[in-house]
């Protein structure tokens, strides 16, 4: 009978730490996939980040060169400020940087008839990049007042853009009007995926 009730224990307990190993294997799942998880939303992140800077400038080259249209493309400016990845932020804020807008701001003072229309949004950039805080250029950069301004840019360029091309199936059919509206799309989805996640 006290073998019965001693083996009865013995049982109980192995459950015990059954379970309990059962649950640290579990856990280290959980802390792996939350692990993966973290490091796909990063990147993620960083990919579209790079596709929204990518899709700027290519709006940006192509106002400057043959798409030409009453729209603020200016505003792409301040897009790309907000959205370019951390590595290419960091350059052009270094000393690259400062040197390349020493160069503008030389061209544009002492050879303005030499300088280019189309140097001056990119000019602009680079100055923008150089000057702004740090404040500016880090906190709200990252943060949601900054993913918020780029859905707003994206919005608007997107409204301008369907009311200048007559509606939105002209936009997708009108010449040049599938990569611009496709272009202008990809704008959006950098700072919709952003605010999803914040949300």
């Amino acid at each position: 009978m006290r073998k019965l009730a001693h083996l009865a224990v013995k049982t109980d307990a192995d459950l015990v730490v059954s379970d309990l190993r059962e649950l640290g294997v579990a856990t280290k799942k959980l802390v792996n996939h939350a692990f993966m998880l973290a490091s796909g939303l990063a990147f993620g992140t960083t990919f579209l980040k790079f596709l929204a800077s990518i899709a700027a400038i290519y709006l940006l080259i192509l106002d400057r060169t043959n798409w030409r249209t009453n729209m603020l493309t200016s505003l792409l400016v301040p897009y790309i400020f907000l959205s370019l990845p951390s590595a290419l932020f960091s350059l052009l804020r270094g000393d690259f940087g400062k040197w390349v807008a020493f160069i503008a701001v030389v061209l544009r003072l002492f050879f303005p008839r030499h300088f280019p229309d189309w140097l001056e949004l990119p000019g602009s950039l680079i100055l923008l990049l150089v000057v702004a805080p740090n404040f500016f250029a880090h906190t709200v950069r990252d943060g949601i007042l900054g993913h918020c301004i780029c859905f707003f840019i994206g919005c608007y360029l997107l409204q301008e853009h369907i009311r200048a091309s007559g509606g939105f199936r002209d936009s997708f059919t009108k010449s040049h009007g599938i990569s611009n509206t496709i272009g202008i799309i990809l704008l959006l989805v950098y700072p919709v995926w952003c605010l999803v996640l914040f949300i």
